[in-house]
């Protein structure tokens, strides 16, 4: 069986996707798991058996209409699952013919293109993200929900680091990765807090990291050169496929609600996010997935409620990864 799945949004969403892709793999034998995406979160797919193959959301976008019907029936996909709700896709996925169009009841643009339908209202659930893209299986698969979702993540092909990183993280101290922005997509703690932190981060046990995208790397430079000496400025400096083995090489990592929360957490590493406590941006659905995980929610409408020293108390209940270096 060949199934698409659909997540055409960010870093994060596409990592919280490989559990059900992985779960779906193992309860369906020889099935080929495809993934509808965007370009720039290809290094998330590429990294886990999860997912075989990645069709790019923006090159198909950017085909006149007819052709895109076809390239998407040129794949011969048996099964799509509207994990995401595009209209245009859910119109796409009715004229390729795909055999098994799964969608929702609560969007009624899915009743007559759609033919396997689920009841599903996100905004209103408690549940987690990953939990509630396995509530889209249904129709292909009757199997309870496992219990530890991480375990699907599957994250084995990591690219390699070269070695001035592998030099950063050849220490006996705890690493760990402090990611200060979200790219303006969730709660931002502020950078004053952050400073605070590193003051309490004693610098004989703890190799500190600052990471950041190229846009990032502008915006966080004066703050950055504020910092400590012994304080490790990375912002801009890895990809992303870079960043991912970077992650899953230290031991700990603290952030928003952004992609690097759930890519460390899928590596199974230390993690700590900081979170807002309503819904439908709060911990219960966006939180951490992973063996190590933790996390901070806020008091207020910000982050500001979340102090250094309560950060800090959970940092140093962590510990040091355990790895096999030989």
């Amino acid at each position: 069986m060949r199934i698409l799945v659909t997540r055409t949004d960010a870093i994060g969403d596409v990592v919280l996707t490989l559990p059900l892709c992985g779960f779906l793999k193992r309860q369906i034998p020889g099935t080929t798991i495809c993934i509808l995406a965007r370009t720039y979160t290809k290094a998330v797919v590429d990294v886990s058996d999860s997912i075989d193959e990645f069709l790019d959301y923006e090159r198909l976008m950017a085909l006149p209409a007819d052709q895109q019907v076809q390239t998407l029936k040129s794949h011969q996909f048996d099964a799509i699952i509207h994990l995401v709700t595009l209209k245009h896709m859910t119109e796409m996925a009715y004229k390729a013919g795909i055999g098994i169009r799964i969608g929702t009841w609560s969007r009624p643009y899915h009743w007559l293109q759609c033919n396997r339908l689920v009841w599903l209202r996100r905004r209103q659930s408690d549940l987690h993200e990953a939990t509630l893209h396995f509530k889209l299986m249904k129709p292909l698969v009757r199997e309870p929900i496992p219990k530890n979702l991480w375990e699907y993540y599957n994250l084995t092909n990591f690219a390699p680091l070269p070695d001035h990183y592998l030099q950063l993280q050849n220490t006996d101290k705890f690493t760990i990765i402090l990611h200060p922005l979200s790219n303006k997509n969730a709660l931002e703690w502020s950078l004053e807090s952050f400073s605070e932190l590193i003051g309490l981060l004693d610098p004989e046990r703890y190799r500190i990291f600052i990471t950041g995208s190229e846009k990032e790397q502008i915006e966080l430079e004066p703050w950055v050169k504020s910092l400590p000496s012994h304080v490790i400025d990375l912002t801009g400096q890895l990809p992303l496929p870079l960043l991912i083995t970077f992650i899953n090489g230290v031991d700990g990592l603290l952030a928003g609600s952004t992609g690097p929360m759930h890519l460390a957490a899928a590596c199974g590493i230390n993690t700590l996010g900081l979170f807002p406590n309503y819904k439908p941006k709060n911990a219960g659905r966006w939180g951490p997935l992973g063996p190590r995980t933790d996390f901070i929610e806020t008091q207020t409408d910000t982050l500001d409620s979340v102090s250094p020293e309560a950060v800090f108390t959970r940092i140093q209940r962590w510990k040091k990864m355990e790895r096999n270096n030989g």
